[in-house]
């Protein structure tokens, strides 16, 4: 669905290269965590996807379409939610009579049950709205237009704990075989419930592309006490409650939850990265 084919980019006037040759495949059905220290071009690499910026070099294609054309039939499939957004002042009915007609599938009922997940509903007036509450509405709207591309940059940013949760819940909903999200965020404990696929960058590249599955048929994630074995250890933390261990996974052993914070550790330090992984990850058309 999504390929990003040699591409290299840096911005005008910088000498920082961004990327340089970097390659990436995305399917449909799946929730990508586009995962990364800051400065690392997650945001960047989101723009690239939605063609509101160009490469210098390769190309990012969606079904075969380059995205930089930003060619209507492809512009009404895929909706981007900056981390920084504007929303004008005006009502939310006036809101979705200038928009929804851009989205063929857009659905208000959808629209109307995410906001009624996070607890908003009524006669929204947009700008009267807190920060929170815009992100909420914003990102309603995005999973109602019915694209088959969202792409979201730090939506969990400005929301409270259980509306962490709620976003979660409400994004499960809203996924289809035939949808595709990709999630940028450093707070990866928010969203670890939710992906399906991990994608790891860094200022060197891409680090790590694997199934969530992928991940945890090969390593458990464990706490152990100190003294305990290690030659099965591929990386450790020390906590309170004893050594937070990314561990071989035995045959027959049971699959343990992904600690998504632990295996970016891994990853970042080289202990765990692409090699560890079959070539060409399979990808549904």
């Amino acid at each position: 669905m999504i390929e990003v084919k040699d591409v290299s980019f840096k911005y005008a006037g910088s000498k920082v290269q961004v990327f340089a040759g970097f390659n990436l495949k995305m399917g449909a059905g799946k929730v990508y965590g586009l995962l990364g220290k800051n400065g690392t071009g997650k945001s960047t690499l989101l723009y690239l996807i939605a063609g509101l910026l160009r490469p210098q070099r390769g190309s990012v294609s969606m079904d075969g379409v380059d995205t930089a054309g930003r060619r209507v039939e492809t512009l009404r499939e895929m909706f981007i939610v900056p981390e920084e957004f504007y929303l004008p002042d005006v009502s939310l009915d006036a809101y979705v009579r200038t928009n929804a007609p851009f989205y063929p599938r857009f659905s208000r009922e959808v629209l109307d049950r995410c906001l009624a997940d996070f607890g908003l509903g009524g006669r929204l007036r947009l700008g009267s709205l807190s920060m929170g509450q815009k992100k909420k509405v914003y990102m309603s709207f995005a999973l109602a237009a019915g694209t088959r591309l969202v792409l979201m940059d730090e939506p969990t940013n400005g929301l409270d704990i259980p509306s962490k949760g709620t976003f979660r819940r409400v994004v499960a909903q809203c996924m289809a075989a035939d949808r595709t999200l990709v999630v940028s965020t450093h707070q990866v404990h928010d969203v670890e419930q939710l992906l399906d696929h991990l994608v790891v960058i860094s200022t060197d590249g891409l680090l790590l592309d694997a199934s969530v599955a992928d991940v945890c048929s090969r390593y458990s994630f464990e706490l152990r006490q100190p003294g305990g074995p290690q030659d099965d250890v591929v990386y450790s933390e020390p906590t309170l409650q004893g050594n937070a261990v990314i561990a071989r996974r035995a045959d027959g052993a049971p699959e343990t939850q992904l600690n998504l914070e632990l295996l970016f550790e891994a990853v970042v330090q080289g202990k765990i990265g692409r090699g560890d992984f079959p070539v060409g990850t399979e990808v549904r058309p």
